[in-house]
């Protein structure tokens, strides 16, 4: 059995779940592919005021108004200048309740690889005071020796693409601006 199996990756015997990989000061995170709408270059954005720090603004992407966040600055890591591969990742939210669908873009430093991950491979994030609230961790894969953080995209929208919070009523008046 190589590594790869042994972590249930590539198995065709188990369900498994692919995620993007990115990187973020030299650490890997991964989120559900299917999340995914499209992987583009940084470009500016419009700003938002009176808005947290780490919401860099919005863009206009092809008729739909798209907030990017900074996850280096959501997750408390000190900010790296944007450059040629910094990638913003555009993430798909569908909302069952509303019957509706948000993006929202997020700042990585770069794409790294796709992966698939069986379900049972994935462990619970130990509780170790990290900088990242440990709810928006959905757990931590091994892969290939590499430790890999999977994050709850649908955790990290909570607040940010929630109809009714300050700062969902705030994007929503800038796109109107």
């Amino acid at each position: 059995m190589n590594s790869v199996e042994a972590y249930g990756i590539g198995s065709s015997r188990d369900s498994t779940n692919q995620y993007l990989t990115f990187i973020l000061d030299d650490e890997e995170y991964g989120i559900d592919i299917l999340q995914v709408q499209e992987i583009r270059g940084w470009s500016k954005t419009r700003p938002i005021p009176n808005s947290p720090s780490w919401l860099k603004g919005i863009i206009d992407l092809r008729g739909s108004i798209v907030p990017i966040i900074d996850l280096r600055e959501r997750f408390h890591i000190a900010p790296l200048e944007y450059g040629p591969n910094t990638v913003v990742i555009v993430v798909r939210f569908h909302d069952e309740k509303n019957r509706d669908q948000r993006d929202l873009g997020i700042v990585v430093d770069a794409v790294s690889e796709v992966y698939s991950v069986a379900p049972k491979s994935v462990k619970s994030a130990p509780n170790v005071g990290s900088a990242i609230d440990e709810q928006l961790i959905e757990g931590i894969a091994m892969i290939n020796d590499k430790m890999i953080v999977l994050l709850d995209m649908d955790r990290l929208r909570e607040g940010i693409l929630t109809p009714g919070s300050d700062i969902a009523r705030t994007i929503k008046q800038e796109a109107k601006a």
